[in-house]
């Protein structure tokens, strides 16, 4: 993989850290600005929101601007609203960061999928949103424990203060690793902006945006109230929360590398192996939660399948987007967020029923069930590897369209690609909103 992706995953980790270690500092941040832990409680979705609200109007602001410059821009004012926030003795002032850090960060992540896809071989596609996620699976393993840390020792300012120290080798690597003018290349010659945003409007695309939200709604679900299953249901010390957040993390870590090897050519065994078993693995934690070891093990197992199957299908995002070019980005950058804000609300209704603090789990194998539920009917479409994304222009007998050549189906070809016969247009014609795919995703 290119070594720009590596430096663009830098900073994914910082904007990650970021985003989740609110959890372990609100406590010290309401005393300090003189709110209450609930009010404090409120920058967490706030960050959320911002994240959903900011992937597609950022990416529409950025999208005739060159990508290194938008890249750097994004991540310079998510460092500028970190310094502010940890200077800041008012609450307002440090919500609006965290609110203008959202922005940047979703602008940022939208921006950064796609170029990483321009990067790579368009068949790799995969493997380097596995490289980028792979920022964010850390951050929860080094992170935010580490943040927390900080956090206990020097005060919460720190934490704040060490993630926009982060961002600045981020952003010499983006100012010295990026090519300057491919974003500016791709918009030029790419479709329109109403026609990016007429994506929207294909089945396909839409049926893998809800499928990636529903898995990551369930990740996070189960994610974000995981503390107190550890130390009420599991009776085990308060230490054991960030042991149990680092399990998890690593097999998430796991999950999206193993991933990002196969869901380029073989997504549907991603799905059809770890669907069943992601379903299966959030009610055995409901059940065995009270057996430590068995808690940790179901952990290291269900972060490795949330994010093997996440990451397939935000990659198939990609692919579905990709007569989008500028902005295919955002649109999975709003699937995943999307997931994170709905999951822990729907999570959060379960604490006050029979099930206590292990409903969340239910709820995340009902979402898990939801998702699968929606994508039997259209395995062909979901599982489709390679090209799925890639219009047929004409049926078999059909006049051939200009530079138009026959496709032949290989044998064991995947139903999901045009049959032996049917027409196709070549890659470098295929810069419309209906005629994309690797090799010719608009980029």
């Amino acid at each position: 993989m290119p070594f720009p992706l590596y430096l663009l995953a830098l900073a994914v980790f910082a904007m990650g850290t970021s985003e989740f270690m609110l959890a372990g500092l609100l406590p010290a941040i309401a005393a300090d600005v003189d709110v209450t832990v609930a009010t404090a409680g409120l920058l967490t979705p706030a960050f959320a929101v911002g994240m959903v609200v900011g992937a597609p109007l950022m990416a529409a602001l950025a999208r005739g601007w060159p990508g290194r410059a938008s890249l750097l821009g994004f991540l310079l004012v998510f460092a500028a609203a970190h310094a502010v926030g940890a200077a800041t003795s008012s609450f307002t002032v440090l919500f609006a960061t965290r609110v203008l850090a959202a922005l940047a960060n979703a602008g940022f992540l939208a921006v950064a999928l796609t170029t990483a896809a321009t990067l790579v071989p368009s068949d790799k596609k995969g493997r380097a949103l596995a490289v980028l996620l792979s920022g964010t699976t850390l951050a929860t393993i080094a992170g935010v424990p580490g943040g927390s840390l900080l956090g206990t020792l020097l005060g919460w300012r720190a934490t704040f203060w060490a993630v926009a120290a982060l961002c600045l080798p981020a952003a010499l690597g983006v100012l010295t690793g990026i090519p300057a003018r491919r974003a500016e290349q791709s918009a030029a010659a790419g479709p329109g902006l109403r026609a990016e945003l007429a994506q929207l409007q294909r089945p396909r695309l839409q049926l893998v945006m809800l499928l990636g939200a529903l898995v990551n709604a369930a990740t996070f679900a189960g994610f974000t109230y995981l503390a107190p299953v550890v130390t009420d249901t599991a009776g085990l010390d308060e230490l054991w929360v960030s042991v149990a957040l680092v399990t998890f993390g690593i097999g998430s870590f796991a999950g999206v590398t193993a991933a990002g090897r196969w869901s380029d050519r073989h997504p549907g065994r991603i799905l059809a192996a770890g669907g069943p078993l992601l379903l299966l693995g959030w009610p055995a934690l409901a059940v065995l939660a009270d057996h430590p070891a068995a808690l940790l093990i179901l952990l290291l197992v269900q972060g490795a399948l949330s994010f093997a199957l996440g990451s397939t299908l935000i990659t198939r995002v990609l692919y579905e987007a990709a007569g989008a070019p500028t902005i295919a980005g955002a649109y999975a950058t709003a699937a995943l967020n999307t997931g994170a804000v709905v999951g822990p609300l729907i999570a959060a209704t379960t604490l006050s029923t029979a099930a206590g603090d292990l409903g969340p789990f239910w709820a995340s194998g009902l979402l898990v069930l939801l998702a699968l539920l929606v994508a039997i009917p259209f395995r062909n479409v979901v599982a489709a590897g390679g090209a799925p994304a890639r219009k047929v222009v004409a049926a078999a007998g059909s006049p051939r369209p200009p530079g138009g050549t026959r496709r032949k189906r290989e044998p064991g070809g995947n139903p999901g690609l045009p049959r032996s016969g049917e027409w196709e247009r070549p890659p470098s014609s295929s810069t419309g909103p209906e005629a994309v795919g690797p090799g010719s995703d608009g980029q």
